[in-house]
């Protein structure tokens, strides 16, 4: 019996433990963190092995073969042991995937996924079909394999899922844009994490579709040094030599694989960032067969994303926006983008090796004050001070909502999106997103 250790015990591990230890192989789960409860009583009911707190050396450098969680670095110092032996090292979604032959529709990109993912899977389940939503969002694909397969699954991916994926085929392949992000996990170069979100196409075949956004500059670049072998699908904002997807005289429109249109303005999503998601979601929808009605239905009635300029209430006139999601500029660009009042700005968080630059412009367009959240700002004050907006220095969320409503006049906006990782004073984006809820609803 092969032996299959899993590293990380989440939804991901936890889900991939399961279907490891299903499919017959000897199954050990080991996580430097704590377990969650209800991760433990998935694992304690399949009879599998676990250990929290720490790793034990000869019950993992044993492995046949390593599942990895995509939080984990590979520089951490079991993955480089693991590594100096020549341990093959997956993903759960690699994993997941020999043990399936469904459709999978999968979608990656540096801004969009988890809406675009989101509204994917929200015109399949309104059309009926057979649908299982995994990746970063919904549960594990590897879980629902085991315990609840579909015929279609909507994932969305990180491109630290697409490191530790190698075999593993997307029917569909989305590719919303490439702009820098999770620097630190790639050695600070721009061109390994672009190379790793280009790895959504492996493995693709003619019968398969690739979906792009055309204008990314980066994806241009990157084209020229991949052979690809699905049928491309690239969308634009305005009509275009090669796009099968775009906007022309007010009407949303594809022309592949049949003609679809409607208006422009009965799409749920606003914004030119949504619209691109649209368009993908779109395309996704219509190459997998699904009724024109149902598409337009779908792309009209979505109701977004949570921690994604998410509107949560007026107070005193001044609306708060909750976009935690925004944790890199890119990100934020989109948000600010978006905006049509004055708007106090919440930045701050993990640096993940930010150029700020990219904002300066919109900052002076659209902000009328600026709020910083982190537990070390100094970055903040010497890349926006410059611009004589009201600043407000901030560690917790209380203090940073008191500081946006003493800020704030009647008809501006508040807008959270920090365009940092949270994990300097919370828990995760939802965390700060949730904090961020109940302290502008306690005003």
């Amino acid at each position: 019996m092969n032996r299959i250790v899993v590293l990380g015990a989440g939804e991901s591990g936890a889900g991939a433990a399961v279907l490891a230890k299903k499919e017959g192989f000897d199954v050990f789960v080991s996580d430097t963190s704590l377990i969650k409860d209800k991760y433990k009583k998935m694992l304690d009911d399949h009879h599998i092995e676990w250990e929290e707190g720490h790793h034990t050396e000869e019950k993992i450098l044993n492995a046949d073969e390593i599942i990895k969680s995509p939080g984990i670095p590979k520089e951490a110092p079991m993955i480089q042991k693991l590594m100096a032996k020549g341990t093959h090292i997956i993903s759960e979604i690699e994993f997941a995937g020999r043990y399936t032959h469904s459709k999978m529709i999968c979608i990656t990109g540096s801004n969009g996924k988890t809406t675009t993912t989101s509204l994917i899977y929200h015109i399949f389940k309104s059309a009926g079909y057979d649908c299982g939503l995994a990746g970063n969002i919904g549960r594990s694909l590897a879980l629902q394999v085991a315990e609840d397969p579909h015929e279609y699954y909507v994932i969305e991916l990180s491109s630290f899922q697409l490191d530790n994926m190698y075999d593993f085929r997307a029917n569909v392949a989305v590719l919303l844009n490439i702009t820098p992000d999770h620097l630190d996990r790639y050695d600070f170069k721009f061109e390994n994490y672009a190379d790793a979100k280009m790895r959504i196409i492996q493995n693709q075949t003619p019968d398969d579709s690739f979906i792009y956004w055309n204008d990314d500059p980066v994806i241009k670049k990157e084209l020229k040094k991949y052979k690809i072998t699905g049928k491309a699908c690239p969308f634009s904002e305005l009509k275009e030599d090669t796009s099968v997807a775009f906007t022309e005289d007010g009407q949303y429109k594809l022309e592949y694989p049949t003609p679809f249109n409607m208006k422009q303005e009965e799409l749920s999503l606003a914004g030119k960032h949504n619209l691109y998601n649209s368009l993908a979601a779109g395309l996704a929808a219509n190459i997998c067969g699904i009724d024109q009605d149902v598409i337009r239905k779908g792309l009209s009635d979505f109701p977004g994303v949570e921690h994604r300029l998410e509107k949560v209430c007026k107070v005193d006139d001044v609306q708060y926006v909750n976009d935690s999601k925004a944790t890199n500029v890119d990100a934020c660009w989109y948000a600010l983008e978006s905006m049509r009042t004055p708007t106090i700005l919440i930045l701050g968080g993990k640096d993940k090796g930010n150029d700020y630059s990219h904002i300066f412009d919109l900052v002076k367009q659209k902000c009328v004050g600026l709020v910083y959240l982190g537990a070390d700002n100094k970055k903040l004050h010497d890349n926006f001070d410059q611009f004589g907006l009201p600043v407000a220095d901030t560690h917790n969320m209380a203090d940073c909502v008191k500081a946006c409503h003493d800020m704030a006049k009647p008809g501006d906006t508040v807008l959270l999106s920090p365009c940092c990782a949270s994990f300097d004073l919370f828990k995760n984006m939802e965390d700060r997103g949730e904090q961020f809820k109940e302290q502008v609803r306690k005003l």
